[in-house]
C-alpha cells in the first residue's frame, strides 16, 4: 500500500503529500523547500505528522468528542482523481468519508475531497466540505501551515494591523493589532479574526502571498522555547526554523444542511 505520492513538474518544483491525513510534508519551489517538517515527526500513520500541512477537521482546538484538530490529520484518505496536468499545473484529488470510527466520535455524514494544484511558483490547497447526511452538522477547519523559515526573528506577518486577535499565550484575552508587521521573538499562540482575503509573508529572504477564500481567520503560532522541550515530536530547536501561519474558519463554526458544500480554498505563491 502506498503511503505518498509526488507530483513534480521539475526536478525543481514538486510537491509530496501523505496519504495519513493528506498531509502535504513538502513543497519544493524553484529548488528551495518552502515546508517545514519536523526531523522527530512519526509517521506510523497513527499521530498526526508534525509539519507540512495538517489539516483540522470537524474541531480546531481541544475537542470533548475526540483527538484535538479532529480526525482528519489522522485518518488515511483515499485517492479521487489521479495526478493529471492541467495546462502548465498538476493536480490530484484526494477524499475522506464518515466511517464507523468518525461515526462513533462525530454521528454525521460527510464527504471532504482535498484538492491540491501545483504550480511553478504556486500551491493550491482546496477543501470542500458536504454534508451527505440528512442531519445538519456545524465545524470549524483550518489549513495547518508549517512554513520553513532560516530564522524566525527575521520573519514579518502583515496585513493584520487593527484586527482583533485571541491571545492563547494570555489564557484566551482578547486584544486588537497595533502593529503594521508582526515579528517573532517569543511564545506565539493567536487568533486573528475577519482577517483579509490576501496577507504576506515575509520570510526574511523572500515575501509569500497567501491568498484565501470563506477562511476569515488566521492563526499564527510558534512554540518557542519551553514548549518545544515538550513536544516529543519537535526538537529542541526546531522552533528558529518555522512558524505557522494558518488559514482557518475556527471563530465562528461553519453550518451545513442536507447536501450543502462548501469550499476552503487557499493559494501561496511566491
Amino acid at each position: 500500500m502506498e503511503n505518498k505520492i509526488c507530483l513534480e513538474l521539475d526536478t525543481q518544483n514538486k510537491v509530496e503529500v501523505f496519504f495519513h491525513g493528506a498531509t502535504i510534508t513538502s513543497w519544493v519551489c524553484d529548488g528551495k523547500e518552502k515546508i517545514f517538517l519536523s526531523s522527530k515527526s512519526v509517521f506510523d500513520n497513527k499521530k498526526a505528522i508534525r509539519g507540512g500541512i495538517p489539516i483540522v477537521f470537524p474541531n480546531f482546538g481541544p475537542w470533548e468528542k475526540g483527538p484535538q484538530h479532529g480526525f482528519a490529520r489522522i485518518k488515511r484518505w483515499s485517492l479521487k482523481d489521479s495526478m493529471r496536468k492541467i495546462d502548465d499545473k498538476l493536480r490530484v484529488v484526494l477524499f475522506l468519508k464518515d466511517d464507523e470510527e468518525t461515526r462513533a466520535l462525530w454521528n454525521y455524514n460527510f464527504e471532504l475531497e482535498y484538492e491540491i494544484i501545483l504550480g511553478l511558483k504556486t500551491l493550491e490547497t482546496n477543501l470542500i466540505v458536504k454534508n451527505t447526511g440528512t442531519d445538519e452538522f456545524d465545524f470549524t477547519a483550518l489549513l495547518h501551515t508549517y512554513f520553513k523559515v532560516d530564522d524566525v526573528g527575521k520573519v514579518s506577518i502583515n496585513d493584520l494591523n487593527g484586527l482583533n486577535y485571541i491571545d492563547k499565550v494570555k489564557n484566551g484575552i482578547s486584544e486588537t493589532e497595533s502593529r503594521e508587521a508582526i515579528t517573532i521573538d517569543q511564545e506565539i499562540d493567536r487568533i486573528y479574526k475577519s482577517t483579509k482575503d490576501t496577507i504576506s509573508i515575509n520570510s526574511g529572504d523572500e515575501i509569500l502571498t497567501m491568498t484565501k477564500n470563506n477562511l476569515p481567520d488566521i492563526v499564527i503560532w510558534n512554540p518557542w522555547i519551553e514548549k518545544s522541550k515538550k513536544m516529543s515530536d519537535f526538537d529542541d530547536e526546531e522552533y528558529k526554523r518555522m512558524i505557522c501561519v494558518e488559514a482557518g474558519r475556527v471563530y465562528t463554526k461553519c453550518i451545513l444542511k442536507q447536501n450543502e458544500k462548501i469550499t476552503l480554498a487557499q493559494k501561496i505563491q511566491v
